[in-house]
């Protein structure tokens, strides 16, 4: 009978634990596993918006559509080996907004919402973003409560306070365990010399602090409530299949490095350094086992009218980036790929067989559209 009480007892108590992550889990009930290639996932916090007709002051935030400004845009891409790479960017960073024209990153989600956003990330930075996570603004305070609050070094003395914004700032410099709310307003805080740029730097500096602290096995007990505190502020469109991956590279124990976007200050906003940035990416966010980084070239040889043209617009909706087409002369009734991946670039032509042939000259893969082609 004991033995039964103490079973129940300890049965609850885990039930307790993990309660916070059921919603998260019910959502996305998937086991880990290793993704076959990176998973890249854009994480942005939303600023809310507030009620400018409410007859109180402060105004009231309205209730969280996701739709507002974002503060903090960061790309953050798991290996399979457990490998992650963090790229901030910062808030004010110049860049063309897909169908909008050149203006401030943080003005895409307004804009478009987080498709647009994506789209402004990617054309930014050339990687393909697989899926997004916008946070609120209660995200991080709600996240570092249930992680039991984070230790870190302030640089520097933070005074502020916004009413309207319903901000209030007062941290002294120097090693601090800061709660959700002091955390929100140590990475809100841009009052210093720094601007945007500073508070970057605060918020990697978050970042490796919590992550340092979930790292530890005596905090793996929070995770179910740092889950469950996320899970609730957030919108996103993951699949239950890309969580999986991403738990999967999680578990292989996170190396996490912290890249930001280099540039310079100019007219009020960040002006990307084009060249640093793609060595950056090439460097810490290149897949070499990428079969989109490869150039294709799609020569139609017995298909259909217009197969050639249907294969370009399906791979670089896939994320390739270097996709030509050309008529050749009458060859096999059978579609064909060879060159370096060509059975993983099969699966995305979707027909045909891997052939040993010499390719088209300075093309990396070569797929020749035969007659076995579906006419759309």
């Amino acid at each position: 009978m004991r033995r039964r009480v103490i079973g129940l007892v300890v049965l609850a108590g885990v039930v307790a634990v993990a309660a916070p992550a059921f919603p998260f889990l019910a959502r996305y009930g998937t086991l880990p596993h290793k993704p076959d290639g990176p998973v890249t996932v854009l994480l942005a916090g939303v600023t809310p918006r507030y009620d400018e007709q409410a007859p109180v002051w402060p105004w009231p935030a309205r209730p969280e559509d996701y739709s507002g400004l974002t503060d903090t845009i960061v790309l953050a891409q798991l290996r399979p080996d457990g490998t992650t790479n963090m790229l901030s960017i910062p808030r004010d960073t110049w860049v063309n907004v897909p169908q909008y024209g050149w203006g401030k990153i943080n003005g895409s989600n307004p804009h478009g919402g987080p498709e647009t956003l994506m789209g402004a990330v990617q054309s930014l930075t050339g990687v393909r973003v697989d899926a997004y996570a916008l946070l609120s603004l209660n995200a991080m305070r709600a996240m570092t409560q249930a992680a039991g609050g984070v230790t870190l070094d302030v640089a520097q003395d933070m005074k502020y306070d916004d009413n309207a914004g319903k901000l209030h700032i007062d941290l002294k410099a120097g090693r601090q365990h800061l709660t959700g709310e002091e955390a929100e307003g140590y990475l809100r805080f841009r009052k210093d010399n720094l601007g945007d740029i500073g508070r970057v730097a605060r918020q990697q500096n978050f970042l490796g602090a919590l992550l340092n602290k979930v790292k530890s096995p005596l905090n793996w007990w929070r995770l179910p409530g740092m889950v469950g505190a996320v899970d609730r502020n957030m919108k996103s469109n993951l699949s239950r299949e890309q969580v999986a991956g991403l738990l999967g590279a999680a578990l292989s124990g996170p190396k996490v490095a912290m890249h930001t976007v280099p540039g310079n200050f100019g007219g009020g906003t960040w002006v990307p350094d084009r060249a640093a940035l793609s060595q950056l990416v090439d460097q810490n966010f290149t897949d070499p086992n990428d079969p989109r980084r490869l150039s294709i070239a799609v020569v139609n040889t017995a298909a259909p009218a217009g197969s050639a043209r249907r294969l370009k617009d399906r791979l670089e909706s896939l994320g390739y980036l270097q996709v030509s087409v050309s008529n050749g002369t009458q060859g096999s009734a059978v579609t064909t790929v060879t060159g370096p991946q060509a059975e993983r670039i099969l699966r995305d032509v979707g027909h045909g067989q891997v052939v040993q042939a010499p390719g088209v000259p300075g093309a990396d893969v070569t797929v020749r559209l035969g007659s076995d082609t579906p006419a759309d």
